[in-house]
């Protein structure tokens, strides 16, 4: 996934990094998206844009998208809800909760989470897409769905030639800076250990085997698989309400849990339960 562009949190940019990741390149700085804010001011008051935080409203981000012939639709408003459109028939949302913002993008055939916050894209699948946007509202985001045709991109004419696979998620970044310190430290604690025995200090073969086997422990494997979604698919569908649930079909849930289960068994709420590591 080296081909996708994403930028990582800097500061208080958020809305840069949201409308780049968006785009897939770096075509808003902050001077341009304050150009864009100073050209709303005749218009709209100057709360709508916070001068010594980086941090812009939705009227900024929308105009910042005309010139692209862009638009946003409120993911959950009536009118859009009527036309009854599959999300994965879609191709990007940007999602905001207070000052942050974030996108969603389909690249060839897949979907990502280009947020900046993480240390890189992370692949969402279709099973799990609906469900991730409806979670996403619950706790308190408001999703738009970006309308009009986005520039070219590498990583669009690339992923519709191959698909992306993703064996671990990516992280928080501030998760991966903490532990990076932390092994940092822990290797300042051995380095201190082997100068107070001169260097002589060596591990014997039985503790090196011990070490690596709990190194390995701590390593998160996280496999992208359709199992995998379908275990976080059907914990997320007993939190959101019953509309959302409508988007996700259950003949597509049961064709999967028949294949997680390895055999030509009807799924049933005590081998689903089973599977998901639930008491029936």
């Amino acid at each position: 996934m080296e081909s996708i562009f994403h930028e990582k949190q800097e500061g208080s940019l958020c809305a840069q990094h949201c409308l780049n990741n968006l785009l897939q390149g770096e075509y808003f700085s902050p001077v341009e998206l304050s150009s864009v804010a100073h050209q709303l001011l005749h218009v709209f008051t100057a709360a709508f844009w916070k001068y010594d935080s980086g941090f812009f409203s939705i009227q900024v981000i929308s105009n910042a998208l005309k010139v692209w012939g862009l638009e946003l639709i409120l993911f959950n408003s009536p009118e859009y809800q009527r036309l009854r459109i599959n999300p994965i028939n879609e191709r990007s949302f940007i999602c905001n909760y207070k000052e942050y913002w974030f996108t969603v993008r389909k690249l060839g055939k897949q979907w990502f989470n280009l947020n900046s916050l993480l240390t890189g894209p992370e692949l969402v699948s279709d099973t799990y897409l609906a469900l991730f946007l409806a979670q996403l509202q619950q706790e308190g985001y408001s999703v738009f769905v970006v309308k009009g045709d986005l520039p070219d991109c590498e990583a669009d004419q690339l992923l519709q030639m191959i698909r992306a696979q993703q064996m671990h998620r990516p992280k928080p970044i501030g998760e991966e800076l903490a532990q990076l310190k932390e092994q940092r430290v822990h290797k300042t604690d051995l380095e201190r250990v082997l100068e107070a025995n001169d260097g002589s200090a060596m591990l014997d073969e039985d503790e090196e085997d011990l070490q690596r086997a709990l190194a390995l422990s701590c390593q998160e494997i996280d496999m992208e698989d359709e199992e995998a979604d379908l275990r976080r698919a059907i914990q997320l569908s007993m939190q959101v309400p019953e509309i959302y649930l409508k988007i996700f079909h259950g003949h597509q849930v049961q064709i999967l849990l028949q294949k997680s289960l390895g055999r030509d068994e009807k799924p049933t709420l005590k081998n689903s339960s089973k599977m998901l590591g639930l008491q029936a």
